[in-house]
């Protein structure tokens, strides 16, 4: 499984980006998706996720309702809309994904970098 996140850039503080990952390589619909980020000089943590048929989603407190995660099964691809950004999100962004059997994410993309200024 091959995950390429994309759409990271620079954005003032309020505004808003939205970030895609293309998934390619096996059946897109099997898997779970997760956001995490790395701000620098910090551990990977945790932004959300969403389940295999985009019914349930999942959020850290950090972005709870500001961000929300969407799946399109059509074009095997999964977005993370960021709104009301905040200099404290500044990050490089990573998609991964599992299978509803795995405990963990084995499958990761190269990452994206989100930069908000104040």
């Amino acid at each position: 499984v091959q995950l390429q996140a994309s759409g990271g850039g620079l954005v003032q503080a309020g505004g808003s980006l939205r970030l895609s990952c293309a998934v390619s390589g096996s059946t897109f619909s099997r898997y779970a998706l997760g956001w995490f980020r790395q701000a620098p000089g910090k551990e990977r943590e945790f932004v959300g996720s969403i389940s295999v048929n985009g019914e349930s989603t999942y959020y850290s407190d950090s972005v709870k309702g500001r961000f929300t995660i969407s799946r399109d099964n059509a074009k095997n691809s999964v977005y993370l809309q960021m709104n009301s950004l905040k200099p404290e999100d500044t990050a490089v962004y990573y998609c991964a994904a599992r299978k509803n059997t795995d405990s963990i994410y084995p499958y990761w993309g190269q990452g994206t970098l989100v930069t908000v200024s104040s």
